[in-house]
């Protein structure tokens, strides 16, 4: 299931980072490991296409997000220092300074509180793909992985607008 998750998280991050049109020519920070379209293409091709489950039992209170990864730092602040450019942090990690693009409007932001970490696949959606029959802590690994193109730092108010669909049901503003 972990494998569906990889490739549907892929898929969406080759929508949103690769697809898009950058209005600034500067490369931009992006997550890891992003495949080409070919890799994605095949990855897609492979997946066992099943009925997705129900919704019930989910709560994000499930996925434990947020981990401390280093120090003070947990999994958000390293997203922020990742996907930003010249990002300072306080000695609790916290972002100070810093611009960060987001691929998802094209717009950059100076200051962190107006950007949040996206979920490409939504903890929702994971759950109702199979999630809901892992453990607690093969959730959080999901919830936190920094290994997968699935956490990325985007304008606060569209990754709102996101909520918990899927990419099959929304798709970020630059790529309609």
């Amino acid at each position: 299931m972990k494998t569906f998750l990889l490739v549907c998280a892929s898929i969406a991050n080759l929508c949103a980072v690769q697809a898009l049109p950058a209005p600034n020519p500067e490369p931009m920070p992006t997550p890891p490991n992003i495949p080409s379209s070919s890799t994605a293409q095949s990855q897609l091709a492979a997946l066992r296409v099943a009925a997705q489950g129900p919704q019930t039992g989910y709560s994000r209170d499930l996925f434990p997000h947020w981990s401390t990864v280093s120090g003070a730092c947990n999994t958000r602040e390293v997203v922020l220092k990742r996907d930003g450019t010249n990002v300072v942090q306080d000695s609790s990690c916290a972002a100070t300074s810093g611009s960060w693009y987001s691929p998802f409007d094209g717009a950059t932001w100076t200051l962190a509180s107006d950007v949040d970490i996206d979920h490409m696949v939504p903890l929702s959606n994971a759950w109702k793909s199979g999630a809901a029959s892992w453990s607690t802590s093969t959730r959080q690994a999901f919830a936190n992985d920094l290994d997968i193109p699935q956490l990325i730092a985007v304008t606060d108010n569209v990754n709102q607008e996101k909520g918990d669909k899927g990419p099959e049901a929304w798709k970020p503003p630059l790529g309609q």
